[in-house]
């Protein structure tokens, strides 16, 4: 058997661009793909997102990376369903009836792909107007 492989040439402007897209964040990604789609027409193939989207890995096995980015989930809303109904509207920019309707299907995502700072930063805003809130 040959030990030789194939060893493909790139570019350095392709090798940028690919380094560029591996260190994006989820939330820089998607941002990518929906401009790609609007403003170009073009939409990724079938698991095409995945791939982009995937965190490179640890090829020692070790232990996981730091989670850097979180989902803020409103878990409940107390006795004080008006104040955590308010926050939510301010928070998300949802109408009154919208954020009445998101309270009251508890649990309700009202952050997507957050820095931890903006995630513990709404989470305290939900707890002290009365509502609990879970981050993932």
């Amino acid at each position: 058997m040959s030990e030789e492989t194939a060893v493909a040439e790139f570019s350095a402007d392709t090798k940028e661009m690919g380094d560029k897209i591996a260190e994006m964040t989820l939330k820089q990604a998607k941002e990518l793909s929906d401009y790609l789609k609007d403003v170009h027409g073009i939409e990724p193939a079938s698991g095409g997102g995945a791939v982009v989207m995937a965190a490179p890995g640890d090829e020692a096995g070790g232990a996981a990376a730091e989670q850097t980015e979180f989902d803020v989930v409103l878990t409940g809303f107390g006795d004080k369903k008006l104040n955590v109904v308010k926050v939510v509207k301010n928070l998300t920019g949802a109408s009154l009836m919208e954020a009445k309707k998101m309270v009251e299907s508890v649990p309700a995502t009202l952050k997507e792909a957050v820095s931890k700072e903006e995630a513990e930063k709404v989470k305290a805003e939900v707890e002290e107007a009365g509502g609990s809130v879970e981050l993932k």
